[in-house]
């Protein structure tokens, strides 16, 4: 029996004070997001947990963020069978045009834990077939990492390493291979950690997360650089614009710098 579930009275009462109290100040922006349509300038795959909430971490408001929350913040492969995280991706890119993804990941995640004690998924098969998509992070944890490691340590970087599995499949989408490869897109890896508040930026440049920093800004997974393999047509297509930073691919030990 159900003692304790949906606070149902309190949900009604959110919604009554946003309409009477809260969108009267904010009619004129949701009036304007419904004349120009959404124009969101970046995408964020954050992981379905109730306490991760992207648009709080960051500050942002309507219109400003797409997101798209699943267990565990995976982005699975490219393959020719559709799912929702695929197609909101490639929307994302082609649609609407954003011009930064980011995978967030966070402390003390459920799905990390279920990767790591799968016994714990025995009558959760689909969350067990999900986690699949993330078996590279543990596995690099368990034979690149120091044996012995404290189990909270251990969970924590299966989950940063998680992220960065993550953006190597965000890559196989031919949506974001293409940006990439134009110059129009940049990916961010990035660790929410819900007992500080502190958000770590995965660097591309040094294959490891840091503290992001107001001062020396955010650090990025992969830049936007123009990229073309054909040495024929490199040279004319490559662009004045492209940046220096192509960011090399991400090493195994993503583990944060203290």
């Amino acid at each position: 029996m159900v003692t304790a579930g949906f606070d149902v009275d309190g949900i009604i009462q959110g919604l009554s004070n946003f309409r009477g109290t809260v969108f009267p100040g904010q009619q004129q922006m949701y009036q304007r997001l419904l004349r120009d349509g959404q124009q969101p300038k970046a995408l964020m795959i954050a992981c379905a947990d109730s306490r991760v909430s992207p648009e709080h971490i960051t500050q942002s408001g309507p219109g400003d963020l797409f997101v798209c929350r699943n267990a565990g913040n995976i982005v699975p492969p490219f393959s020719q069978q559709n799912g929702g995280v695929s197609s909101a991706i490639e929307y994302a890119v082609v649609a609407l045009g954003v011009l930064d993804i980011v995978i967030c990941g966070h402390s003390d995640c459920g799905a990390m834990k279920g990767l790591m004690n799968p016994e714990a998924l025995g009558n959760m098969p689909n969350v067990a077939a999900w986690l699949r998509h993330s078996h590279a992070a543990k596995q690099i944890v368990c034979e690149a990492y120091p044996e012995g490691m404290d189990p909270k340590e251990r969970h924590r970087a299966v989950a940063l390493e998680n992220v960065v599995v993550q953006l190597n499949h965000l890559r196989t989408h031919p949506s974001v291979a293409t940006a990439l490869a134009r110059g129009k897109l940049r990916l961010h890896g990035w660790f929410f950690e819900i007992e500080s508040g502190q958000v770590l930026a995965y660097c591309g440049e040094r294959g490891r997360f840091i503290p992001i920093d107001e001062a020396t800004g955010v650090p990025v997974a992969q830049a936007s650089a123009s990229r073309i393999a054909t040495p024929e047509f490199a040279g004319p297509h490559a662009g004045p614009h492209a940046s220096p930073q192509t960011g090399p691919e991400p090493i195994p030990h993503a583990i944060a710098a203290e």
